[in-house]
């Protein structure tokens, strides 16, 4: 996960451990990057406004080392239009913040198993 709020990082994990998800997290982009390159995660839970680099661009980065990567894009920006440049960018959903747990399971439950989830929440 990626988040520069630690209250988010720590609601984060605490929803995903719960449903039996290992964790790493990154407080900002550079740091999301190396971690991406090293842990190589099945999954990346990414916020859109952080310190340094916008998620948008953290997204396009990964997804230039890794096509595949699968990319969960976690935001209190509600707009249609951030929605439409995250999945052009390659995530695979938009959740919205205040997180819920139900719905970060099933975004990334569904991000894993590779099936289409744009547009669900």
């Amino acid at each position: 996960m990626v988040d520069d709020s630690a209250l988010s990082r720590r609601t984060l994990r605490r929803i995903l451990e719960a449903a039996g998800y290992s964790v790493v997290e990154a407080d900002e982009g550079m740091a999301a990057l190396e971690l991406y390159f090293i842990e190589k995660p099945k999954a990346v839970l990414l916020d859109l406004v952080m310190k340094g680099m916008y998620g948008l661009e953290v997204l396009a980065k990964i997804k230039e080392m890794d096509r595949d990567a699968r990319v969960v894009i976690a935001s209190a920006d509600v707009q249609s239009s951030t929605r439409i440049m995250a999945e052009e960018a390659g995530a695979c959903a938009v959740i919205h913040k205040p997180l819920v747990a139900a719905e970060v399971i099933e975004a990334l439950d569904k991000a894993l198993s590779g099936g289409p989830i744009l547009g669900t929440h």
